[in-house]
């Protein structure tokens, strides 16, 4: 369907705070500014939730929702999505991914012209259109409606390759867009590891404008629209306990209600005692524009400290006229005698709900779970974290959750704020990364090194190596999603950087996930099996739900266990000098198990 350049503007995008005061700094004066694409886009959603039925927009094709954009809110999706000033007329290249079957609605209307040219990198063909922009601001639209995974980049270049001008790119929006020169091996897409192979002549010397690959998600309306499995309520729920400070002395409880109650208090006490402590909760509101009817949930939070150790504690929840059940916790004491249970990859998936339930009921005395990351399949889709919730049933109302983030949650590289937003964990991550993304703590005489492998791993490594060396525990262990040692993947600066360091520092157990079976390791010292424990460090991955999606063939020389029958989850009990390390099935039993003495 063609639709006229006339058509165009009202509400839309993924924008910073600060950036609608940039969009209208420069507007004439007297000229309404246009707005910017977020808010554009949190419009138009909000008027198709209540003009139309769930049914009819997720059974809609694009056409449909092009037909039912406002000129005014075209008008944003063409212009409001990138923007640069340059100093010269030039011409600028629009990289459009050959597999994506619509172009952009606006491109054509714009007067962008279709050539024969071809540009690639390691994975993708992009076909080149092209048009002619005078001196001043050059606006471009959308990428798509449908969330094309594969965004367009763009190349700027002077219309007179003859002039003496130096050609500048200035005012770029938004600012995180990288200038570059376009030439081979340059990225384009500012954190995906694709570079620049071939290009025709007519792009050389142009400059190269790299972009976020996540930037098709501020845009997509085209089977968006999602529902909530479990949506909120005025009742408390999604009830799940953390540790931010020392497990003896504090815990971290959070929940959800809808957005209508805000007015909540939590009253906790000692067992055993007619006394009680009422404190009010922060609340936070949580926004997913797709979530039909429910797009907007509060999320509360409480920090409590000062607690004795190796206490039972009851608490229950009041949220406007609705209490909850009576919950309970227990704060870690000096025995050197405990459990946890650990958890793969999960995505939010029903038969991950049921097998955490089991495992709760079959060992009441876990002392918290952990998981390895891709706990969900979209980290920023909040639906996808109601079923996280949903299907677990009460087991983290009463047991503490320590996770880090895979590479699902940070998706398309748009950061985990959800995920940040839903867990109070330490803040102590290294520097220059989010201050939860990656934390330690100290559980009885267990150091657990807790590390968010999607950050940048150069920043991690002095981090790392500060950790263990100030670490006097008895044992150590390290969860991190991506498996230094597997099949599937290479991770060289993980295996360079850090395989040296747990080695060094003889790091007990790594424990982690993505591979989407079982294995566990010989253990291993410099890259090689060595004949005990004492000497090495075991390695082990697991799934926790969406097994045998890869087939496994020959074990690799490190591996002594290897299971994809099934999805698993893992117990180990710690008592002073002694470890035992189980792992179950979906079915209770054990399909592997070990032991290390000191």
């Amino acid at each position: 369907m063609m639709i006229s350049t006339q058509r165009l503007l009202r509400y839309f995008s993924l924008l910073i705070g600060g950036s609608f005061l940039f969009l209208t700094a420069c507007q004439p004066k007297n000229v309404e500014p246009t707005p910017p694409l977020e808010e554009t886009m949190d419009w138009v959603i909000s008027r198709f939730y209540a003009e139309f039925s769930p049914g009819e927009l997720k059974n809609a094709d694009q056409s449909f929702f092009l037909s039912n954009l406002t000129p005014q809110e075209l008008k944003v999706l063409s212009t409001q999505y990138w923007k640069f000033q340059v100093n010269e007329p030039v011409i600028v290249s629009l990289m459009i991914d050959v597999d994506q079957k619509t172009i952009p609605f606006w491109v054509e209307e714009a007067g962008f012209k279709k050539t024969d040219l071809k540009v690639t990198n390691e994975e993708f063909t992009y076909q080149v259109w092209r048009k002619e922009f005078p001196e001043g601001m050059v606006e471009l639209g959308i990428p798509g409606i449908e969330n094309h995974r594969i965004p367009y980049f763009v190349s700027v270049g002077k219309a007179d390759k003859e002039s003496k001008t130096k050609l500048e790119i200035t005012n770029v929006f938004p600012d995180y867009q990288e200038l570059q020169s376009f030439q081979q091996g340059s990225p384009v897409y500012t954190c995906w590891d694709l570079e620049l192979k071939t290009y025709p002549d007519e792009l050389d010397g142009d400059i190269l404008l790299a972009t976020n690959r996540g930037r098709p998600r501020e845009s997509h309306l085209f089977q968006a629209i999602r529902e909530t499995n479990f949506p909120s309520s005025g009742a408390p729920d999604q009830i799940a306990l953390s540790w931010s400070g020392d497990p003896k002395t504090s815990i971290d409880i959070q929940w959800r209600t809808s957005l209508a109650i805000s007015d909540n208090t939590l009253t906790y006490w000692e067992k055993g005692s007619t006394d009680s402590i009422q404190v009010n909760s922060n609340v936070k509101e949580l926004y997913d524009r797709l979530v039909y009817g429910d797009s907007r949930v509060n999320h509360h939070h409480v920090s409590l400290k000062n607690l004795l150790p190796g206490t039972d504690y009851f608490y229950q929840i009041k949220s406007g006229n609705h209490t909850s059940d009576v919950y309970s916790f227990q704060t870690s004491n000096d025995e050197d005698e405990f459990s946890f249970i650990w958890f793969g990859d999960t995505h939010n998936q029903q038969d991950w709900g049921d097998l955490i339930q089991k495992a709760d009921s079959k060992f009441p005395q876990t002392a918290f779970y952990s998981f390895t990351g891709d706990m969900v399949d979209h980290g920023l889709y909040r639906n996808e974290w109601d079923d996280f919730f949903g299907y677990s049933g009460q087991v983290f109302s009463k047991k503490p959750l320590m996770p880090i983030p895979g590479n699902h949650e940070n998706q398309d590289d748009l950061g985990n704020q959800l995920y940040y937003d839903l867990w109070s964990l330490p803040r102590n991550a290294p520097t220059n990364t989010p201050e939860e993304s990656s934390y330690s703590f100290v559980y009885k005489n267990t150091f657990f090194l807790m590390i968010d492998a999607t950050q940048d791993v150069n920043l991690l490594t002095p981090w790392i190596e500060e950790q263990l060396k100030s670490s006097n525990s008895e044992w150590t262990i390290v969860m991190l999603h991506f498996p230094p040692y597997n099949w599937q993947s290479a991770y060289p600066d993980i295996v360079e950087q850090w395989i040296p360091l747990f080695d060094q520092y003889q790091v007990d157990i790594v424990q982690s996930g993505h591979v989407h079976n079982y294995m566990r390791s010989k253990p291993m010292f410099a890259g090689n099996a060595v004949e005990d424990f004492s000497k090495g460090t075991v390695y082990v991955y697991s799934v926790g739900t969406g097994y045998n999606l890869f087939p496994i063939g020959e074990p690799e020389p490190y591996v002594l266990v290897q299971e994809n029958s099934s999805y698993y989850y893992q117990r180990v009990e710690i008592n002073g000098k002694r470890l035992q390390f189980f792992t179950y099935n979906s079915e209770g039993e054990v399909v592997d198990k070990f032991e290390i003495r000191k």
